[in-house]
C-alpha cells in the first residue's frame, strides 16, 4: 500500500503492545487494517475465507517484519471463531483490540431476495461479530483494556435500494456498539463503530462490475456524489481505526464515527 510504505519510516508505534484481530482480511479493506494496525506496531491475527487471498495478505505483512498469525475461517460457524480467537490469543499473547470487517453485501431487489440471502447477510455481518464480541471480552478484561471496533457504513445511516438488508446489519452494528459500550465500559472496554462512504476497494469494483453496464462511468459517478470529489482511499479509512484502536482515543465509547466525506449529510444517491 503506497501511502503506507511512505510513511514506514515515521510511524511512532502508536499500537506497540497492541494485539489485534481483524477479520475478513484476504483484501481490501481488511488487508489495508490489518498492514495499518501492524505498521503501527501491533501483532496481528488475521482471517478470512479465501485461502490464497489470505496467504497474499499473510506475506505482504511478514514482508513488512509484522508479527502475523493467519487462518481461514467461515466466521458462519461458531466453533471456527471460538478456535480462532483461541489460536490468535496463544499466538499473540492476549487481545485487546477485535476489528470487526468481514461482510457480505449482495445486491437484489426485494421481491426476489431469498431466505437464503438474509441469512448469509445476518449471519456474516451481525452474528458473527456479536460471536466475535463475546470470545474476546474474557481476554480483554483479564487485560484491563480493550478497544472492539465494527466496521459500519453509511448504508447504516442512509437507505439505499437493493443493499436495504446491508444496510440493516450496520444499522445493528451501530446499536450493538452503542449497547455493549455500556455493558463493558466498568471493564476499561471501548466498543465503537466506523462508517465509510464508498471506499476504493475490491469490494466496489465488483459492485459496479456486477450491477452496471459501464463500470468505469459508475466509478465516477461514486466519486461524484462524494462532496469532495472522490471515494475514499482504503489507507484513510484505516487511519480512523488506528486512531480508535489506539490510547489516543482513550475517552471515546458508544460512537460511530463516520468517515465519509460528508456524503451522509449530502445523501445523494449514485444514478
Amino acid at each position: 500500500m503506497e501511502a503506507i510504505e511512505k510513511t514506514k519510516n515515521t510511524v511512532q508505534n502508536r499500537l506497540q503492545n497492541k494485539k489485534v484481530i481483524v477479520t475478513g482480511a484476504g483484501n481490501g479493506i481488511g488487508r489495508g487494517l490489518a498492514e495499518a494496525m501492524g505498521m503501527h506496531g501491533a501483532k496481528v491475527a488475521i482471517c478470512a475465507t479465501n485461502p490464497k487471498t489470505l496467504s497474499e495478505t499473510e506475506e505482504i505483512l511478514k514482508n513488512s517484519n509484522i508479527e502475523v498469525f493467519s487462518k481461514v475461517v467461515d466466521i458462519r460457524i461458531e466453533d471456527e471463531i471460538i478456535d480462532f480467537v483461541k489460536e490468535s490469543v496463544a499466538f499473540m499473547g492476549g487481545i485487546n483490540v477485535l476489528i470487526n470487517n468481514a461482510a457480505v453485501m449482495p445486491s437484489t431487489r426485494l421481491e426476489t431476495l431469498t431466505s437464503e440471502t438474509i441469512d448469509h447477510v445476518l449471519s456474516v455481518n451481525l452474528r458473527a461479530p456479536i460471536l466475535f464480541t463475546r470470545e474476546v471480552v474474557p481476554y480483554m478484561k483479564e487485560e484491563g483494556v480493550g478497544s472492539i471496533i465494527h466496521m459500519s457504513s453509511v448504508t447504516g445511516h442512509n437507505g439505499f435500494p437493493e443493499v436495504a438488508i446491508y444496510g440493516a446489519t450496520k444499522g445493528g452494528l451501530n446499536s450493538l456498539a452503542r449497547g455493549h459500550a455500556m455493558e463493558l465500559a466498568p471493564y476499561n472496554i471501548r466498543v465503537n463503530s466506523i462508517s465509510p462512504g464508498t471506499v476504493d476497494s475490491p469490494m466496489l469494483h465488483r459492485f459496479v462490475q456486477e450491477n452496471s453496464s459501464n463500470p468505469e462511468k459508475a466509478l465516477l459517478e461514486f466519486s461524484r456524489i462524494h462532496p469532495r470529489g472522490t471515494v475514499a482511499s482504503v489507507e484513510e479509512v484505516a487511519n480512523t481505526f488506528v486512531f480508535l484502536a489506539s490510547d489516543e482515543s482513550a475517552n471515546i465509547t458508544a460512537t460511530d464515527i463516520r468517515c465519509d466525506g460528508g456524503y451522509c449529510v449530502q445523501g445523494v444517491q449514485p444514478k
